[in-house]
């Protein structure tokens, strides 16, 4: 795909992230798109918050799961940039106003005590480079009319970054078991999901050493402070006003979050 197109598709989804609202999927409008173009589009949308004042914070990682794979109809995960628009913490509401059609899941935050490159880097220079371990809630919020995508529109859309919440209670990776910790998620006082570090590529670990390793081939490192969000562990939960979600894991505590308004969609 040329520059043009990449720059096009970069700006419509720039655009219709500012506008709240979707656009028909890529896919659909270019079917021989690759992944490759996709993320030159992905950059392309996030140099444009970039330019409008944001900040990178983090990355995250997606399609960690094997019916999320399924239905994306690819067998490896997928990754967003986090920048400082996206950020909230726990005991914050989220406008659902600011959002298009969010659906949330709840995950493992990392924070990074050292910069940390690969290629080479292991699931163990992961945890010795983590300050510290977060119950955390993604957002997950796609410019794509109703959630239309496969994997190229997904990851040219930044991996359908929306926001995230980042919940209180820090743990050492060290002294927890994060293939094995349960995760329990809460929606309006009701059991959701259940769920378990190995779900997320074996480990929360692995999955965050995989994207370490592949955007070191890149050139990208990732650095001291920022955040790494590891991959859901539960299932998509759609939210309306006034819903209310705590995810609680093992050994570790809890995160939550609540919604209000409508969103655009």
């Amino acid at each position: 795909m040329d520059n043009n197109k990449i720059e096009q598709y970069g700006d419509e989804l720039y655009e219709a992230f500012v506008a709240r609202r979707a656009v028909p999927p890529l896919l659909s409008r270019e079917p021989d798109i690759s992944i490759e173009d996709a993320y030159r589009i992905q950059q392309r949308f996030v140099a444009r918050r970039l330019a409008a004042g944001e900040t990178v914070v983090g990355k995250k990682i997606g399609a960690t799961s094997k019916p999320v794979q399924d239905f994306l109809g690819v067998y490896q995960p997928d990754f967003g940039i986090l920048t400082s628009g996206m950020v909230y913490q726990e005991g914050d509401t989220i406008d659902l106003g600011e959002l298009i059609q969010p659906k949330a899941e709840a995950e493992l935050a990392f924070v990074l005590k050292h910069d940390l490159k690969g290629p080479g880097i292991t699931a163990m220079d992961v945890i010795r480079a983590t300050d510290y371990v977060l119950p955390c809630f993604e957002i997950v919020d796609s410019r794509i009319t109703n959630w239309q995508i496969k994997i190229q529109d997904t990851v040219a859309d930044n991996a359908s970054c929306g926001v995230y919440v980042l919940g209180k209670t820090k743990g050492d990776p060290r002294k927890l078991d994060l293939t094995l910790a349960g995760m329990v998620l809460e929606k309006n006082g009701e059991l959701f999901s259940t769920g378990v570090g190995a779900a997320v590529q074996g480990s929360p670990a692995n999955a965050v050493a995989w994207l370490a390793n592949t955007l070191g081939e890149l050139g990208i490192p990732f650095k001291a402070g920022e955040v790494i969000l590891s991959g859901s562990q539960s299932a998509l939960v759609p939210v309306v006003d006034g819903d209310e979600l705590v995810c609680t894991v093992g050994g570790l505590g809890s995160c939550r979050v609540k919604f209000s308004g409508r969103s655009a969609a």
